[in-house]
C-alpha cells in the first residue's frame, strides 16, 4: 500500500535551509558561482505550504544550516571538501548570508533549529521536538534536494516517520540531482508529493 498523506494530525512541516546564502541571487552560493534559481524557484512553494501548515495548526520547523564565524565546527566538508564554504564567509553565525530568505519569516509559534551538517536530525534538538509534538508524518520541503533534504529525509524514515517530501517545494543546484534524488527517496524513504497534495490533505 502506497504512503498517503491522510489530514493533519500528528503532523509537522520541516522546512529546510531556506536561507540567503542558498536561495538569494546575492548569497555565498551565487557569488561562488553556482546556479541558484532553482532553489530561488522553491520559495513560493515553501511559502504556500507554511500558510497552509498555519492555516491546519499543523506545527512549522525550520532549519538553518550555520556555521562558527571561525568555522572550527565545519569539518571535514569545510576543511578539505568545499574549503571555499569558509573562504567566502559561507553560513556564518548572526551574518545575513545565513539568515531564513524574507519570504519566510518564522513567527513566534514556529520553531527554529540551527544544524551544521546536512541533516536536521545529526546534532540537534529536533527529534525532541517532534516527540514532544507527537509527530508521526514529516512533510519535508526547502533546500537543496540532494543534500540536505535527502539526507533528512533518509534519517527520517530510519526513525520510522512517515516522510513525505515536496516536489515543487524542493530545490537543487542541477536539475538532474534534484530528480534522481526524487527518484531515490520515493522508492525507498517516503513519498514524493506536491504542494497541491499536501494543501489538500490539510484543508
Amino acid at each position: 500500500m502506497p504512503l498517503t498523506l491522510h489530514g493533519s494530525d500528528h503532523t509537522a512541516l520541516l522546512v529546510i535551509d531556506m536561507q540567503n546564502g542558498f536561495c538569494h541571487p546575492e548569497g555565498s552560493f551565487a557569488k561562488l558561482g553556482l546556479d541558484v534559481s532553482l532553489c530561488t524557484a522553491a520559495v513560493a512553494g515553501c511559502r504556500r505550504l507554511v500558510d497552509a501548515a498555519h492555516a491546519a495548526g499543523v506545527p512549522v520547523i525550520y532549519t538553518r544550516y550555520v556555521y562558527r564565524a571561525d568555522y572550527r565546527d565545519g569539518g571535514v566538508l569545510v576543511q578539505e571538501i568545499m574549503p571555499a564554504l569558509g573562504s567566502s564567509g559561507s553560513l556564518a553565525a548572526g551574518s545575513w548570508d545565513a539568515e531564513l530568505v524574507d519570504e519566510l519569516p518564522p513567527t513566534p509559534d514556529d520553531f527554529v533549529i540551527d544544524k551544521n551538517r546536512y541533516s536536521a536530525f545529526y546534532g540537534t534538538g529536533l527529534e525532541p521536538v517532534l516527540t514532544s509534538l507527537g509527530v508521526r508524518n514529516l512533510v519535508l520541503c526547502g533546500v537543496t534536494t540532494n543534500m540536505c533534504v535527502e539526507t533528512t529525509a533518509r534519517d527520517a524514515s530510519q526513525r520510522d516517520y512517515r516522510t513525505f517530501v515536496v516536489s515543487d517545494a524542493t530545490g537543487e543546484l542541477e536539475e538532474s540531482r534534484h530528480e534522481a534524488a526524487l527518484a531515490t527517496l520515493g522508492f525507498g524513504f517516503g513519498a514524493v508529493v506536491t504542494t497541491a497534495d499536501v494543501v489538500a490533505a490539510w484543508s
